[in-house]
């Protein structure tokens, strides 16, 4: 499966972004999903994670409450509303996907497939 983020871009602290997630594959439907982010100097780290039918939903404490993860499979497509943003939002934001069967919790990485990320940056 390949993946294609974007919705990335500048917004002022305390706006909302909402990035998207296309992928090409009849298969995505059963895949797990998850959005990442790494910040300049910083390690990659966990955001938010769906399961394959939408009906759980995992985030790490840093977004919790301001982030929101979907997906609508029958477009291919897994968005991340971002509202509240903060500077240290800034980052780029990937999204990945990994089959059920890959043997680990659909709650965050390793994951089989990555996307190209988009760039979020956050003023002050």
């Amino acid at each position: 499966v390949q993946l294609q983020a974007s919705g990335g871009g500048l917004v002022q602290a305390g706006g909302s972004l909402r990035l998207s997630c296309a992928a090409s594959g009849r298969t995505f439907s059963r895949y797990n999903v998850g959005w990442l982010r790494q910040a300049p100097g910083k390690e990659r780290e966990f955001v938010a994670a769906i399961t394959w039918n939408g009906g759980s939903t995992y985030y790490a404490d840093s977004v919790k409450g301001r982030y929101t993860i979907s997906r609508d499979n029958a477009k291919n497509t897994v968005s991340l509303q971002m509202n509240g943003l903060k500077p240290e939002d800034t980052a780029v934001y990937y999204c990945a996907a990994k089959d059920p069967a890959y043997g680990s919790s659909w709650r965050g990485p390793p994951y089989e497939y990555w996307g190209q990320g988009t760039l979020v940056t956050v003023s002050s």
